[in-house]
């Protein structure tokens, strides 16, 4: 009995060193107005070599600890299972542009600049865009295709959950008329500023993609649409539509394609 209860502790000691850490770091920040908190989920393997990373991006009105803390709580799990560094940062209602209006609310320069830098300087990451992802939900879907469309050269693969990948039909909701200016005063800007303006300036099998949203979602007809012009374009991408709403349940199950999507885009 003492011999097989020591077995047990020694399996238990195992299964707790083997672990992925949970940590909220505190970013430097000059494109925003106040350092930025970011929550990292560094899985065991990272202790022994270097690992793919992901930025997983909030909606409107989330923070830093909202898929950890709502959305996701197992993501430590999910780290350790793929290898994967999780990097969650503050998107701070900004819908992830550098604001024309606000010139205290640059998050793209801030995330493209200063953050990746920051994340690969300080944790043992693969260090070039064929192993970083980034993905999001709704404001966040937005927000990672937007990053990640835009700069090309620092993420090879990106995905959007729910995401308001075309904002126009939506001009007086959500803070975005604070940071690009009301719409009916600036068409052009929000033509610039929105990801279905993107779809031009892709070249097909540059980004891995996968978009996916839910049937009754808010979102879904500026979903479809863009995955239609991006049929249109001959961008090659993967699009799912599955029965939910605009909710953390659809969420919470949305990630684990996204990751698995990820993890096949970081083998090749």
């Amino acid at each position: 009995m003492k011999h097989i209860f020591t077995i047990l502790l020694t399996a238990l000691a195992a299964m707790t060193a083997r672990a992925a850490s949970v940590d909220t770091l505190s970013v430097p920040a000059t494109y925003i107005e106040s350092p930025m908190k970011v929550v990292v989920v560094k899985p065991d393997a990272a202790a022994t070599q270097a690992c793919p990373t992901v930025y997983i991006l909030h909606g409107y009105g989330g923070d830093y600890r909202t898929w950890i803390d709502k959305t996701r709580p197992d993501l430590p799990a999910l780290s350790d299972r793929y290898g994967m560094i999780f990097v969650m940062p503050d998107g701070r209602d900004s819908w992830y542009w550098d604001s024309p209006e606000d010139s205290t609310m640059q998050m793209e320069s801030f995330i493209t600049r200063e953050l990746v830098p920051y994340i690969d300087a300080t944790l043992p990451t693969v260090k070039s865009r064929d192993a970083r992802a980034i993905t999001g939900l709704s404001m966040g879907g937005h927000g990672a295709l937007w990053l990640a469309m835009r700069h090309p050269d620092l993420f090879g693969s990106a995905g959007s959950m729910s995401g308001g990948v075309d904002i126009r039909p939506f001009p007086k909701s959500w803070k975005m008329a604070q940071w690009i200016g009301p719409r009916d005063a600036n068409p052009a800007r929000w033509d610039a500023y929105t990801v279905a303006g993107l779809v031009p300036t892709l070249k097909p099998g540059e980004l891995n993609i996968v978009i996916d949203c839910g049937t009754d979602d808010f979102f879904a007809p500026v979903n479809r649409q863009l995955h239609t012009s991006l049929l249109e374009a001959g961008i090659p991408h993967d699009y799912t539509e599955r029965p939910g709403k605009h909710t953390h349940i659809y969420w919470a199950n949305s990630i684990l394609y996204h990751l698995l999507f990820f993890n096949e885009a970081f083998k090749k």
